[in-house]
């Protein structure tokens, strides 16, 4: 997180209240000069500093300093259900062979009506064509999980280094086809519609999109990704 001071208290006070008690809760500072990091530390989570700009490398660093054996994900201003915890929980230890969790959300700052319809166009058109990219469901890092083993197996397959990469469809492109990953609606979270106002950030937006595939699809186009997959 960097400068969200205010957004942070609100999902870390919704991870207090979980049903099933994270077994840690880590925060990145990515250069925050705002309250952000003191909220962090009064909530008792532990703070890890990547001084390298960007999303992508605040990410992996928090997935690296994790030490439990499912590493669960949210956004600063991710609000979560009492039970997104022990969702995560639950399919991961009845399903071994799960190696990834990615759920689904709703805008909280916008009126019902147009936050149904932002919703159901931006998130639904993401894992509709995310899938089509990948051969299975992308991940989305606003409420995510991914097996510790199986993050530790493709850790140096991600971009670090690279601000203007969609982290959390990274890291579903570096899982590959022959990993399990599972979209559960369940794992519904409250979310900011931030990232789709003014035309500039949608631009942006993808633009971040059309690298991340490039730079993926490059390694391994989606027809041999989908023949990977049918096989499995």
């Amino acid at each position: 997180m960097r400068d969200d001071a205010e957004a942070l208290d609100a999902c870390l006070q919704r991870l207090a209240r979980q049903t099933v008690r994270p077994l840690e809760v880590v925060v990145v500072d990515n250069g925050s000069t705002d309250a952000s990091a003191r909220v962090a530390v009064n909530h008792g989570a532990r703070v890890v500093v990547e001084p390298r700009p960007g999303i992508p490398a605040a990410a992996a660093t928090g997935y690296d300093a994790a030490a439990g054996d499912v590493i669960a994900r949210l956004d600063a201003d991710s609000l979560p259900g009492p039970r997104w915890v022990e969702r995560i929980a639950t399919r991961m230890s009845d399903e071994p062979d799960l190696d990834a969790l990615s759920g689904t959300g709703r805008f909280t700052d916008l009126r019902p009506i147009p936050g149904a319809v932002a919703t159901a166009v931006y998130l639904g058109a993401y894992y509709v064509l995310g899938h089509l990219a990948l051969g299975h469901p992308p991940l989305w890092g606003s409420s995510m999980a991914v097996r510790r083993s199986a993050w530790c197996e493709v850790r140096r397959a991600v971009a670090r280094d690279d601000a203007e990469i969609h982290d959390d469809l990274d890291l579903a492109f570096a899982l590959g086809p022959e990993r399990r990953v599972v979209l559960d609606r369940e794992l519904r979270v409250g979310v900011s519609a931030r990232s789709l106002r003014g035309a500039a950030q949608r631009r942006r937006r993808f633009g971040r999109a059309r690298r991340t595939l490039r730079r993926n699809w490059r390694r391994l186009p989606p027809w041999r990704r989908w023949r990977l997959r049918l096989s499995r």
